[in-house]
């Protein structure tokens, strides 16, 4: 956990204000995306880009790292990120994602994906393999910069009479056609990347921690897992 001192006094800001002011020491064009109280005594933690922060109230010093409370050897860190995806991803809603779903789903997930991802290929070739375990699979769009036209093909896919099919076939590198419509693709982009998702695929579970990749791509660690943070969940609600 690293330490950075800042020399100007206390004042009665906002902790905005205050975590804005501490950062224009540093770094004088960064964003501060989000600010809230942390459950570490006398501390904002902020978002500023991808990077989880923590600024002390008076604005002296600001720690880059991650807290343990050494008593329950929790992750101080990850359940706060963990909560603010929580709270990115309600500006996602059903209606702005691609749901693949048992009748009965025992477990969610959130998968950023993108079309000409060969990672986020191969886990859809699962489909039914985490339906069959009661996972239910909801897509968000992550056209990567790497991929060109990859924004274009999920615009299509998103605009097609039935997405579900669209979007299956696509992970087959089936062509997708020219289809335009309104669409959440750029909302989905800015909100993966106010939380510091850049690549695909990402998984978040219903808790808001993410899932590593060798878990989320093989069905029965997934299970597992789920089923673990169900009673350990990262962000508790």
């Amino acid at each position: 956990l690293s330490l950075l001192l800042i020399a100007f006094g206390a004042s009665a800001a906002t902790p905005e204000e205050t975590v804005q002011a501490a950062m224009g020491k540093l770094a004088p064009q960064v964003k501060i995306d989000v600010v809230q109280e942390s459950v570490i005594p006398g501390f904002y933690e902020a978002i500023v880009g991808s990077q989880f922060i923590y600024v002390s109230k008076d604005g002296r010093y600001v720690l880059d790292g991650s807290a343990i409370d050494v008593d329950s050897r929790r992750d101080i860190t990850e359940a706060a990120r963990a909560k603010t995806r929580l709270a990115s991803l309600k500006a996602i809603g059903p209606d702005k994602r691609i749901i693949f779903a048992p009748k009965d789903p025992k477990y969610s997930v959130t998968v950023f994906t993108d079309i000409d991802c060969p990672f986020c290929r191969r886990f859809h070739q699962q489909i039914q393999a985490y339906n069959d375990a009661g996972i239910a699979v909801e897509y968000v769009f992550l056209p990567l910069d790497i991929h060109p036209g990859a924004d274009k093909k999920a615009e299509a896919v998103w605009c097609a009479i039935d997405r579900k099919t669209a979007f299956s076939a696509a992970m087959t590198g089936a062509p997708t056609g020219n289809a335009t419509c309104e669409n959440p693709i750029a909302e989905s982009t800015r909100v993966a990347r106010q939380i510091g998702i850049n690549g695909t695929p990402t998984m978040l579970a219903s808790d808001g921690s993410r899932v590593a990749p060798q878990i989320a791509l093989a069905p029965d660690k997934l299970v597992a897992e789920l089923e673990h943070l169900a009673k350990n969940p990262v962000a508790p609600r």
